[in-house]
Order: C-alpha cells, then sequence, then structure tokens
C-alpha cells in the first residue's frame, strides 16, 4: 500500500540536531512566499519573528528579487524593489510558532536556533471559473502553497 502524505525537501534531517515544521497547501501567494523565504533563512527564530512583524506592519520591505517588474522601490536600506507581502508573512509567523513548539518539545534551546532549511514549492490548482457577459467564462485559478522550516541548533 502507498502511504497517503507528503515528504520534506530537506536532505540530511537529522532528528537530534534538527527541528522542522510545515504547512500544505496555504492560500498565499507562491511568489511572495519564496521571497520572504529567500529573506528569512539564515536567521534565528527570534530574527525571523522580529522581521515578519515589521513586514506585518509595513515598516520593513521584503526584497523582490525574482518577480520584480514593476513593483516600486522602497526606503528599506539594501532594498530596491520590495513589497510588504502582510498575508504570506501572517502565515510564517504562524509556521515559526509551530516549529518553535516542536522545538520545545524536544527540549532544544530556543535562542540557539538557526533557520538552516526554508522552501517553499507549489501546491495544487484550485480550477474555478467566474461568469462573464453572454453566458461566457473565464477560468479564476489559485495556486496552493506548501512551505517548510528546518532548525538547528548553534
Amino acid at each position: 500500500m502507498i502511504a497517503m502524505g507528503y515528504g520534506y525537501a530537506f536532505q540530511g534531517y537529522d532528528g537530534t540536531r534538527h527541528v522542522r515544521a510545515a504547512m500544505r497547501e496555504r492560500q498565499i501567494s507562491h511568489k511572495h512566499a519564496r521571497e520572504i523565504a529567500a529573506s528569512i533563512r539564515r536567521l534565528t527564530l527570534e530574527g525571523a519573528r522580529d522581521y515578519l512583524q515589521a513586514v506585518i506592519r509595513k515598516e520593513r520591505a521584503v526584497p523582490m528579487r525574482r518577480h520584480k517588474r514593476q513593483v516600486g522601490h522602497k526606503p528599506d536600506p539594501g532594498v530596491m524593489a520590495g513589497r510588504y507581502p502582510v498575508k504570506a508573512a501572517g502565515e510564517f509567523v504562524r509556521l515559526l510558532d509551530n516549529l518553535e513548539s516542536n522545538a520545545e518539545y524536544k527540549g532544544m534551546d530556543l535562542d540557539r536556533l538557526r533557520l538552516v532549511g526554508v522552501t517553499v514549492h507549489k501546491g495544487m490548482v484550485m480550477e474555478r471559473f467566474t461568469p462573464r457577459a453572454f453566458g461566457r467564462a473565464s477560468p479564476k485559478n489559485n495556486t496552493l502553497t506548501h512551505v517548510e522550516l528546518v532548525a538547528q541548533e548553534v
């Protein structure tokens, strides 16, 4: 029998040194999630949480490195094209809370945890239609997103 479910993309996981958390099939922008992941990679848990809270308050911008066409410049230092993806940042904060709970359950020191793996993948596509004039319809597709976080004690 084939086990239904998801695996983790992080290679070399060691249960004694690493802790992980994942969210699947979330209705957030894949592009925003990818840019947030690039921004919080290699940060401590507290540093990542502070950064994401500042993004939610629109004090810090998330730099758009790949998806930057027609994106305005932001006054944040080191950010050329940037945005404030509030919805995606809120989901990342919830996932950080989950990761922190998992680390606490394992007995790890929360102050020494650093994000070593932040992975974003596209999930399934919800295909729908929106009615238009004269009996026609236009597609209204929504791509869901998977996010995985892996932290390690340093």
